[in-house]
């Protein structure tokens, strides 16, 4: 049999995608929040308004926004409410976190741990965050690259899920990287799914960098989002928050870690604070 018989052509995104049928739809107004991570001249009432309209997506949104890891005094009871007193990125931070969390459906590979992935996107979203703000990045856009960075694993799982199941099979054999025996067996990996579905989506530059070059931070233009999320990403495998073990914790930049440029104290409170964080964000994202 040739080897390359059935491997995905990596430069097409309609190759890895599909079907757009076998992809989950975002609420609409999800898809627009992505798309303005980098416009300025956003009517944020108007898409309060939008938001507010589901009512689950905005129960979740509020339980996040009123949890200690958002640190409002007020409590939030509208999504209006919650952008005024969070601002306008951390809250449709939450409302995309919110909408994500639900929308891919479970159990369509044996093998692939539906919760455990969610668990270290959402303490990956956690510990971005909090080393964003350690070195004056952005925290918003942190958060939102650490829940998005590994978003092409779902696409792999829904498109080929009997095919995924044997990738998890050669990764466990050979006690090796996924993406490497995502590559062997797909002729393409989660990278490459994550930016062809940040494409579809419609995601903001910033995002799509991020997604593309979280493995690979210290390449030519991977940006400085990329090395936070891989960090992050990184931190979460040795803390085991997403408890699976079968998960390697894999090799960390250390041009990336250096870029951070923190001294151990930093590094012992981002994991505090990522542990304390992770817990509670979780228990609502995930309920």
């Amino acid at each position: 049999m040739n080897a390359d018989a059935g491997k995905i052509d990596r430069n097409d995104p309609t190759d890895i995608l599909g079907g757009v049928e076998d992809l989950p739809s975002l609420p609409a107004v999800v898809m627009e929040l992505l798309g303005s991570i980098d416009q300025e001249d956003i009517d944020i009432a108007v898409l309060a308004k939008k938001v507010s309209s589901d009512p689950a997506l905005t129960a979740k949104t509020l339980r996040l926004a009123n949890s200690s890891a958002f640190g409002l005094q007020v409590k939030a009871t509208t999504i209006q409410q919650a952008m005024t007193y969070l601002g306008f990125e951390a809250t449709r931070n939450l409302i995309t976190a919110a909408a994500l969390t639900g929308c891919f459906p479970a159990g369509r590979c044996p093998g692939f741990n539906d919760k455990a992935f969610w668990r270290h996107s959402i303490a990956t979203a956690a510990c971005a965050r909090a080393l964003a703000r350690r070195v004056r990045f952005n925290a918003d856009y942190a958060f939102t690259a650490g829940l998005l960075h590994d978003i092409g694993r779902l696409v792999l799982v829904a498109r080929f899920p009997e095919r995924y199941q044997a990738v998890l099979s050669l990764r466990d054999k050979h006690d090796g990287e996924l993406i490497d025996a995502e590559r062997a067996l797909l002729g393409v990996d989660h990278v490459d799914a994550g930016v062809a579905l940040a494409e579809h989506w419609n995601f903001s530059d910033t995002m799509r960098q991020a997604i593309a070059w979280h493995h690979a931070p210290e390449a030519a233009g991977a940006g400085f989002l990329a090395t936070i999320v891989h960090v992050a990403s990184a931190i979460v495998h040795a803390l085991d928050l997403a408890g699976n073990p079968d998960e390697l914790v894999p090799r960390v930049s250390s041009v990336a870690w250096t870029a951070l440029g923190m001294g151990e104290e930093a590094w012992l409170q981002v994991f505090h604070e990522t542990e304390l964080q992770y817990g509670e964000m979780s228990a609502i994202l995930m309920a």
